[in-house]
C-alpha cells in the first residue's frame, strides 16, 4: 500500500495519478491535511518515504518565473507543477524508470503544443519545452508536435466558431465487453424499450435542430454503444431524422460506428448507404480469438474479416478499425500478429488505444491489475510502425485516467481520411451538440463568462443522464438544459 498526504487539495490529482502510473498494482490511500508542514508526503511499500517542504520547490524554474512575473492564479498553477515535478523525480529514482509523458496527467497532451503553434512557436521550442518543463520523452514530444500540426491544418479548413458538430448516442451493444466502462447495455436486456429510447432521442434531435436553425453541422457522429445494434428499420428512422432536421450541405464527415462485427449485416450496411454516411468503424480490438472470448466479445476473428470485406464490397471507402494494447493475457507478440492481420485488410484509419482500467469496468471491479509497461511500450511502438507501413499518419491523440503504462490513444489515418470529429472533440474548438443517454454537449460560448470562483471560461459542458430509463423519462429536462446555453 502507498500512503499520500497532501497539504492542499490542488495537489491530490496529479500526485495520485503520477504515483499510480509508476505503481499500478498498489493500493493508494490519500488524504488532505492542511495542518501538516510538508506540501506532500509519500510512503512507499518497503518503507521509502518522501517529504516536500515549501522551500524545496523554490528552485523550480516554473515556480520562480511565476513568483516574479505571474498572476496569483499563475503562481498557484506553477506551485502545483513544481510539486508534481519533485514527486515525479523521486518516483523515477525509486522505480528506476521514467514515464513516456512525464508529468502530464491530463487527457489532452497535444493542448500545449497546439497553443504554442498558435502563438507562432517553432518545432524546437515546443518539443524542448515539453521535455524540460514536463519531462516528456523526445519521442512523445515529437509525436505531440506532429499531431498538433496536423490537427491545426485540418481545423483551419472549418468554420469552427460559426458551425457545430452533432453527436447521437445509441447506448446498446450485442454484449458488454469486460474492459468497457462506457454507458452501454446489452441490447437483449432492453429489446422492449428500444423504441421508447429512439422516441426520446428523436425528440431531442428535433429540438436541437430547432435550436441550431441557420447553422450547419461540420461533422455528424453516431456512436455508442454500437449504433448497428438497431434493427434496419430503426437505423433508417434515426438517419432519416438527422437528414430531415439538419442541413448537411456543409457537412464534411458523417460517421457511424458499426463497431462490433456481430452487429453488422448486409441489410444494415445497405441502410447506411441510403444516407450521406462517409465513414464507418469496424472495431476488432484484437485479432486473437483467445482474447475475444476472454473479454466477452461474442464474435470470431473471421467475423471481423467478413464484415470488413462486405463493407468494402458495398462501397464504403473510409473504414476505421480500433485496437487495444494491453488486453489481458496478451503480449507484444500477440499485438504483432494482430497488426499483421490488420495490414492485410488495409483500413483507411487505425485507432490504437492503451487499455484503461476504470472502476466501472469489470476488470477494475474484480481488482485485476497488470504491470504492462514494457509490453505496452512494445505494442504501441509496433502499432506506430505498422501504421506507417500502411501509409497512415498520426492525426489525433488523447489519454484516459488510469491508462495502463501511462501511455496514450493515437489515431492514424490516410491524409484525406482523418476523423475530423475526433479532433474537434479533443481540441474543444467547436460546439458539439450531443443527444442520447450519457451524451455530453460542449458549448463554445461566444463571450467568456466568469464562474462563482472567479475563473473565466468559454466552454460549458451540458451532460445528459446516463441511465437509459431516466433519459427516456426526463427527456424534456435534457432538452431544456441545452436551451439555457445555446447560443450565448
Amino acid at each position: 500500500m502507498i500512503e499520500i498526504a497532501c497539504k492542499k487539495t490542488k495537489f491530490t490529482y496529479n500526485v495520485y495519478h503520477i504515483t499510480k502510473a509508476f505503481f499500478p498494482d498498489e493500493e493508494i490511500v490519500q488524504k488532505v491535511d492542511e495542518k501538516q508542514e510538508s506540501l506532500v508526503g509519500l510512503k512507499l511499500p518497503g518503507g521509502s518515504c518522501f517529504s516536500l517542504a515549501p522551500g524545496d520547490i523554490a528552485g523550480e524554474p516554473a515556480q520562480d518565473a511565476a513568483c516574479f512575473h505571474g498572476s496569483e492564479e499563475d503562481a498557484a498553477q506553477a506551485e502545483k507543477r513544481a510539486v508534481t515535478r519533485r514527486v515525479y523525480c523521486f518516483l523515477c529514482e525509486e522505480s528506476g524508470r521514467e514515464l513516456a509523458w512525464g508529468t502530464l496527467t491530463g487527457v489532452r497532451p497535444t493542448k500545449l503544443p497546439m497553443q504554442m503553434l498558435e502563438e507562432g512557436k517553432a518545432r524546437e521550442e515546443i518539443t524542448g519545452f515539453l521535455a524540460k518543463e514536463y519531462f516528456v520523452t523526445p519521442a512523445k514530444a515529437e509525436l505531440g508536435y506532429e499531431i498538433a500540426c496536423r490537427e491545426k491544418a485540418l481545423l483551419e479548413k472549418l468554420d469552427c466558431r460559426g458551425g457545430f458538430s452533432l453527436y447521437a448516442g445509441i447506448p446498446f451493444c450485442p454484449s458488454v465487453c469486460s474492459y468497457c466502462s462506457f454507458s452501454s447495455s446489452p441490447i437483449g436486456v432492453w429489446k422492449d424499450r428500444v423504441d421508447s429510447y429512439l422516441d426520446a432521442l428523436v425528440r431531442e434531435l428535433r429540438a436541437i435542430g430547432r435550436m441550431a436553425q441557420g447553422r450547419y453541422p461540420d461533422t455528424v457522429y453516431i456512436g455508442g454503444g454500437t449504433p448497428t445494434t438497431l434493427e434496419p428499420d430503426l437505423l433508417r428512422r434515426l438517419l432519416t431524422e438527422i437528414t430531415e432536421n439538419f442541413d448537411l450541405s456543409h457537412t464534411v464527415e458523417f460517421t457511424v460506428e458499426a463497431g462490433r462485427p456481430d452487429s453488422i449485416t448486409e441489410e444494415k450496411l445497405a441502410v447506411l448507404r441510403e444516407f450521406p454516411v462517409t465513414r464507418i468503424s469496424i472495431n476488432p480490438q484484437t485479432m486473437q480469438q483467445k482474447t475475444l472470448d476472454l473479454v466477452g466479445r461474442r464474435h470470431t476473428v473471421e467475423d471481423v474479416c467478413e464484415a470488413y470485406a462486405m463493407a468494402r464490397r458495398m462501397g464504403f471507402d473510409n473504414i476505421n478499425m480500433d485496437l487495444i494494447a494491453g488486453l489481458p493475457g496478451e503480449n507484444a507478440a500477440d499485438m504483432e500478429n494482430t497488426l499483421s492481420r490488420i495490414e492485410a485488410m488495409q483500413p483507411d484509419s487505425l485507432t490504437v488505444h492503451s487499455l484503461a482500467i476504470k472502476r466501472a469496468a469489470k476488470f477494475g471491479q474484480e481488482g485485476r491489475t497488470m504491470d504492462l509497461h514494457s509490453e505496452i511500450s512494445q505494442m504501441v511502438d509496433a502499432a506506430a510502425k505498422s501504421a506507417e507501413k500502411m501509409g497512415l499518419k498520426p492525426y489525433y491523440l488523447y489519454r484516459q485516467k488510469n491508462i495502463a503504462g501511462n501511455f496514450e490513444n493515437v489515431g492514424y489515418a490516410k491524409l484525406d481520411k482523418a476523423g475530423i470529429y475526433n479532433i474537434l472533440i479533443m481540441e474543444e474548438k467547436q460546439t458539439i451538440l450531443a443527444a442520447g443517454a450519457g451524451a455530453s454537449t460542449k458549448v463554445l460560448l461566444e463571450k467568456p463568462i466568469r464562474t462563482e470562483k472567479g475563473k473565466e471560461i468559454d466552454l460549458v459542458h451540458v451532460e445528459n443522464v446516463k441511465n437509459i430509463t431516466e433519459y427516456i423519462d426526463r427527456i424534456d429536462e435534457m432538452i431544456e438544459r441545452k436551451g439555457e446555453w445555446l447560443w450565448r
